[in-house]
């Protein structure tokens, strides 16, 4: 009997080895690890002017165009608290007494719109909604797009990149003809 359970044991002490638990805390920033692949995110800033001669919205081109995989993620500058700006997810709702406003945006591999949407007439609006409007469009490398992750989360997308504010440049991107 003392037998069989040695055997059960030694086969049990076995199994158990070949088994991992969860991973450890990641290296100290600076220590060399295995060399692997750098992902980087693009990022732009873009000031805009939703008018009726854009037709209330802008397409912007990407160069090169962007890996079919990859994401994009557009912000808008809500408002500031003091000097900090506060970045909301688009789409974004506004609701008036006229109707509804959205600010909203779509991508192709090649280029990227921000336009406004909802049912009303973007005329009446005030020039606070219009005009001089701040974005922030990040391209999401694939290889993050599954994570488990926020995307509406703007700290939690640029601590995950690894992006700082001065990542963003202004600039002015060629329009698409």
């Amino acid at each position: 009997m003392r037998k069989i359970f040695a055997v059960f044991g030694l086969l049990g002490i076995l199994v158990f080895q070949a088994c991992e638990g969860p991973p450890g805390p990641p290296g100290l920033p600076g220590e060399d690890g295995v060399d692997g692949v750098n992902i980087v995110a693009e990022v732009f800033e873009v000031e805009l002017d939703f008018t009726a001669q854009n037709d209330y919205s802008e397409v912007f081109k990407f160069e090169p165009a962007i890996i079919e995989s990859d994401v994009v993620l557009v912000f808008i500058e809500w408002e500031r608290d003091g000097t900090t700006p506060i970045w909301r997810a688009l789409p974004q709702t506004v609701f008036f007494d006229q109707g509804v406003l959205i600010y909203n945006y779509d991508f192709t591999r090649s280029d990227f719109r921000l336009f406004l949407d909802g049912p009303m007439d973007y005329a009446t609006l005030g020039t606070e909604w219009k005009m001089d409007q701040a974005f922030r469009v990040i391209v999401v490398p694939g290889d993050y797009a599954s994570a488990r992750l926020d995307l509406t989360n703007y700290e939690a997308i640029t601590q995950l990149l690894g992006l700082k504010d001065e990542d963003f440049k202004r600039i002015e991107l060629k329009k698409k003809n």
